[in-house]
């Protein structure tokens, strides 16, 4: 029988664990997460709706006290390591995301706790602010970027698709979140997939991908479809 193996890793080495303070872009700005300076933005925000927490194993949060609270215990955790995003045009706190499952010694991360208010939903902030992460993560050095979510959840699918992100499965019963079953979509970019999938980004992010009324003129989606090595079935 033949002997198979994998592409030998050379010249690589394990890249930092995330540290940046912020990171900034032309639309919108990550900052690490600090409940004095974004716990009340935030959850007036988030209160708009109280679907953004559907999929999510906590929330929605009764008071800006509890919200409070939870943001304490998030913000002192280095995995989950969580930024608040804040749209530069607005000025506000709208959403949060964050670095998880951060496995240097094989340059493997992934981005989760995505939850967006509804005024950041559907803005070139929030799309920014998802590129600027992957961004720092490749640029540190990491070989794997990661995006899984409830394979009920269709907005968060479309997203990862959006953004370039190949799907890769999903896991059947792979966890329990408030009681019931959750099947998890999995979604990667590699480091090999980034040089294309940063240059659609430019492109897209450009002032001038977008008409004096906000409107985008070259679809993000058509621009990373030629990266993607697979598509989400779900998706068509």
């Amino acid at each position: 029988m033949q002997r198979m193996f994998g592409e030998p890793v050379v010249d690589w080495t394990a890249p930092p664990r995330p540290g940046p303070e912020a990171l900034e872009g032309f639309w919108s700005r990550l900052e690490r997460l600090e409940p004095e300076d974004h716990a009340a933005d935030l959850f007036r925000a988030n209160s708009a709706d109280d679907r953004i927490w559907d999929y999510l194993p906590y929330g929605p949060f009764a008071s800006s006290a509890s919200y409070h609270r939870w943001m304490r215990e998030m913000a002192g955790q280095a995995d989950p390591f969580f930024y608040a995003i804040r749209d530069l045009e607005t000025g506000h706190l709208g959403g949060v995301a964050s670095y998880l499952r951060i496995t240097p010694e094989v340059g493997c991360i992934e981005i989760g706790h995505i939850n967006l208010a509804p005024e950041l939903q559907r803005t070139r902030a929030a799309t920014e602010a998802l590129v600027l992460m992957m961004d720092w993560a490749f640029g540190a050095g990491y070989r794997r970027f990661e995006w899984k979510c409830d394979a009920l959840n269709i907005p968060s699918r479309r997203a990862a698709q959006r953004l370039g992100f190949s799907y890769e499965g999903t896991f059947r019963q792979a966890t329990i979140v408030k009681g019931r079953n959750r099947d998890t979509a999995w979604f990667a970019v590699t480091d090999g997939d980034w040089p294309a999938l940063a240059e659609a980004f430019r492109v897209w992010l450009s002032p001038g991908n977008f008409t004096d009324a906000g409107m985008q003129i070259e679809r993000l989606s058509d621009l990373t479809a030629l990266v993607r090595v697979s598509s989400d079935p779900v998706l068509g």
